[in-house]
């Protein structure tokens, strides 16, 4: 007969918490925290920048004469021929479609980083690879979202655009061309922002972190000046190095509009080596000041935008320490 054991029943197999993103939270945030987060720093990113993102695409779709090259029009001339032909509200053309686009992709964008971050790095917060490998993640999954987007918002954007709106050039796009003019940059796209995002947010980490080593007390204020400092380093440098790319896609999804050559391959070798023919190489570094102008207070905005909305997230959570 054996005593009766009235006490508390010890275990030597404890129960273990299955991973969610929504139960145990990641930098102290939730998963739709950080899709929250993401979507506000994008949205108030590109609607802040989208003037300077409309020179941006107007230079790089510049069109010539036939097989002649394409004028050489710097950003002041740019921004002059539409003040003269349109008017203030000409750098505004498109920015329903981004409005729509960009909140959705960022929401992706942010969350996705946040995940694969604390996957890749495996408790080490100095993992520029993690870091790297990270972005390159959530390009691929944001740029599904937004490329559908970006291509309305760019045709919208071309001087004399055919088009009456969002709406209409949606139902022209789908009816005249199909569901593929809709994705026909994607390839391009992907490629370009891997590297971009690759050397963005890697030179991010890494900027934030030492100008954090500086000072290790340092105000919030003083914490958001930081986030913009490095984001807008990071913005500028990832967009130089990409610019060529960025003029391939551009080609891609204006092609066929406004005298815009039309491809007969979507592959990114047979653009380049059209664009080398008629322009030489310069022709692929067409808007690369204002990429940059767009790129590197984009990134300051976005980074510090994300980063003070995170900041609110930890007050709600209870954790304003982090």
């Amino acid at each position: 007969m054996h005593p009766r054991n009235t006490g508390p029943r010890l275990s030597f197999h404890p129960e273990i918490p299955e991973l969610s993103v929504s139960e145990n939270p990641h930098d102290g945030l939730r998963f739709w925290q950080f899709m929250v987060a993401g979507s506000i720093a994008g949205s108030i990113e590109h609607m802040a920048m989208f003037p300077v993102d409309t020179l941006k695409t107007r230079m790089q779709a510049l069109v010539g004469s036939g097989s002649y090259p394409v004028p050489n029009v710097n950003v002041r001339q740019a921004c002059k021929s539409i003040m003269k032909s349109e008017g203030a509200a000409g750098f505004y053309r498109g920015i329903g479609a981004m409005g729509l686009g960009a909140g959705p992709a960022h929401a992706v964008y942010f969350s996705v980083y946040e995940l694969c971050k604390q996957f890749f790095s495996r408790g080490d917060p100095n993992n520029s690879v993690a870091h790297a490998a990270s972005g390159v993640c959530a390009t691929v999954a944001s740029d599904a979202v937004f490329t559908p987007m970006d291509v309305v918002k760019q045709r919208l954007q071309l001087k004399s655009s055919p088009y009456k709106g969002v709406v209409d050039c949606v139902r022209r796009i789908l009816v005249e061309e199909g569901m593929g003019a809709f994705y026909a940059s994607y390839k391009t796209t992907v490629i370009m922002n891997a590297p971009f995002t690759a050397v963005h947010f890697a030179t991010y980490e890494a900027a934030k972190r030492g100008l954090m080593e500086v000072s290790l007390d340092i105000a919030d204020d003083e914490r958001l000046v930081v986030h913009a400092t490095a984001g807008a380093g990071a913005g500028a440098l990832a967009a130089i190095v990409t610019t060529p790319l960025d003029v391939v896609k551009t080609q891609l999804q204006c092609q066929g509009v406004c005298g815009c050559d039309r491809f007969s391959s979507s592959s990114i070798g047979n653009v380049v080596k059209i664009i080398v023919k008629k322009d030489g190489y310069h022709g692929l570094m067409r808007g690369w000041i204002p990429r940059m102008l767009f790129h590197a207070p984009a990134a300051a905005i976005c980074w510090s935008t994300y980063e003070a909305s995170k900041d609110f997230f930890h007050r709600l959570n209870g954790n304003p320490d982090n």
